[in-house]
Formats: structure tokens, sequence, C-alpha cells
């Protein structure tokens, strides 16, 4: 946390410096007075992604100046893709509009999806509130505890649907490392994939966010109920130190770069982002506003209340990370795409 917490602290100053200007600081303060910011959600209620963004939205209007009334509402489909496509196309390009999506979406771009119908690098990112691992577990009774297991036993893993983490993560397992996963796609959520997982109807899952699921079943993880197999992410989370990165499974500099590629929209994580052509000074209120909010002692206290878990990046800094996976080396881009389809996740 400590190396986002000082990235945030950076773009605080360059954002304190830039509202130095009473009248720069009065453009946004004008604006949103009086105005209604819609927070769109691209999931469905109940998930992990919803929980970040309720608590963000509750104390994100003290910050944004002019006080304007946030209100959330949801758009759920395609893993973020429907609200993607509303806020690049439809949203009004002045700031009232804010959005939440898989964060594998832009990822997704990087391998030439052209499902998305938006280019991601085009967003205006405001940040993310925890640069939260993803894991592949199985099930206390699945026989599989760990990936050497996993090479020696073939067992079905949950997924939602073609061109997702979940399935994207066992099919790289099992091509990099000879696991044996067979994979279970049409789960329409992660609740229904762990009913699935509880009844024995498939042995694990294929991919959810750790801070989600430590929010949506807190107790399975108590009582030792999963078996956390691998974490992808760019650094171990630190309460899995015993548990591989995927990163760790590479075996040459071809496949370790395509692992950091599948692996980097961790950084992502849960961001907010709003429309292409937001004026410059709203953009820079917003994400001033962004990170007062992350370091919020009201949010912080009802965000560990909520076992939410915050570990910020700053826009700047997500705007810069959407450009670099974007910019990937074909050589990764082709690996990773040999290994899961041309479609990405």
């Amino acid at each position: 946390m400590g190396s986002h917490i000082r990235r945030l602290g950076t773009a605080a100053v360059i954002a304190g410096s830039l509202f130095s200007s009473s009248n720069y600081a009065q453009q946004p303060a004008n604006f949103y007075t009086g105005k209604t910011i819609k927070f769109l959600i691209g999931f469905s209620p109940g998930g992990g992604y919803d929980a970040y963004a309720r608590v963000v939205a509750h104390f994100l209007r003290n910050h944004i100046p002019g006080d304007p009334i946030i209100v959330v509402e949801y758009m759920p489909g395609g893993g973020g893709r429907i609200v993607s496509r509303y806020v690049y196309h439809k949203a009004p390009r002045d700031g009232t509009v804010i959005a939440t999506a898989d964060q594998s979406l832009v990822f997704q771009q990087a391998l030439g999806d052209r499902s998305l119908q938006f280019d991601a690098e085009k967003f205006n990112w405001i940040g993310n509130v925890d640069a939260d691992n993803n894991i592949v577990f199985t099930w206390y009774k699945s026989g599989v505890k760990n990936l050497a297991d996993a090479q020696e036993v073939s067992v079905t893993l949950a997924a939602t649907s073609a061109n997702t983490t979940s399935e994207a993560y066992p099919k790289v397992l099992n091509a990099i490392l000879g696991t044996k996963f067979r994979i279970v796609r049409g789960y329409a959520g992660g609740n229904i994939a762990n009913l699935a997982m509880e009844s024995g109807e498939v042995a694990g899952r294929g991919a959810s966010s750790w801070a989600n699921f430590k929010i949506s079943k807190p107790d399975w993880i108590r009582d030792g109920k999963i078996n956390v197999l691998v974490q992808v992410g760019l650094r171990k989370a630190p309460d899995l130190p015993q548990v591989p990165l995927l990163l760790d499974v590479a075996a040459n500099d071809i496949d370790r770069a395509a692992l950091r590629l599948l692996a980097q929209p961790i950084e992502i994580g849960h961001s907010l982002f709003t429309a292409p052509g937001v004026p410059a000074d709203r953009m820079a209120a917003l994400r001033k506003s962004f990170d007062e909010t992350m370091r919020d002692p009201d949010f912080l206290k009802q965000a560990e209340s909520m076992k939410v878990d915050v570990n910020p990046v700053s826009g700047d800094e997500v705007q810069k990370t959407v450009a670099e996976i974007v910019a990937t080396p074909k050589a990764a881009v082709a690996r990773l795409t040999s290994i899961i389809g041309a479609s990405g996740l």
C-alpha cells in the first residue's frame, strides 16, 4: 500500500498547485453546483465491484467542488462492456458520469478484441481504489490443494463465459505449467459459481478478485474451505505470502512477458473512469477529489468495517498503466493469444 500512497501524495501535490489559482478552482465548483453525477456500476448488485463503488460514491461527493449529488445506477453486462460502451459513445463528456467496469477490458484491447467498440486509452481515468490480486482456487474437498496437485489430478473449474479471466487463467496454467484443469463455462456470476463449487458440481473457480472474495465469503477463508492455488498480480498480496504468483510459473522470458501482460490489469483494479473529452479542469478536480477520498478518515473507517481493502492508485498512474498495456510488444501478445485465443478475455 505504501508505494501507492506515495504516488497519490505526489498527485495530490500536483493537483494542489493547479488549484492555487482561484479562477481555476472556481470553474469546477461552479459547474458542479446543483448537478447530479451518475455513478454507473457495470455489474449486478451484491458483488465486490458493487461494494467498492457504493462506499466510494458515498464519500466522493464530499470532496467534489460544488457538492453535487451522486446517484448510483447499475448497467450490468459483458463484464463491463455495456457500461463502457455507453460512457464512450453516449454519456455526456462533461464529468457528470462516472463508471466502474472489469479491470480486464484494457487487456482485451491489447489482445485486439474488436468486440469492445471503444478505446480504453481515451477514457479519462480517475483512480483505482484497490490494486488487488486475482486468485485461482479450489474447494477444500476437491483433492487439489496446490499447483503440484493440479498437475496430477484433473478437476473442473467454473468460468463465467468465454473471453474472461476465469477461463484465461486455467488455460495459461495448463499450457505453461501442465496443470489438468477442465473449464466449465456458463456460470452467470461469482455467487452462482460458488454454489456450484459448494455442491460439488465443480471443484473450484477459474478466477476471483481476492478482495471481493474476502468481502463475499470471509467465513470460507476463516474456516479453510478454499485452497488458493495461485495469485495473479505484479506482487504478492500481503495476506497471501505463501501463494505463488502466476509470474512465478514462467520458464522463459517470452512466457514471463506474456504473463506480465496478463497480470498488469491488476493495477487497474477497481478503477473509476469517465468519458473522453471531459475538460481538463474538471478532470483535475475529479482526480483530486478521488485522492482526498482515499485519505478521508471516515471513508477508511467505513471501508475497514466493510472489509473492503484500500490500496489506491492515482488517476495519473492508472492512465499510464492503461497506455502501457495497450502498447504491449507484439511478441508477448502473440504468445498469450496462442494460449487463450485472439479474442482476448
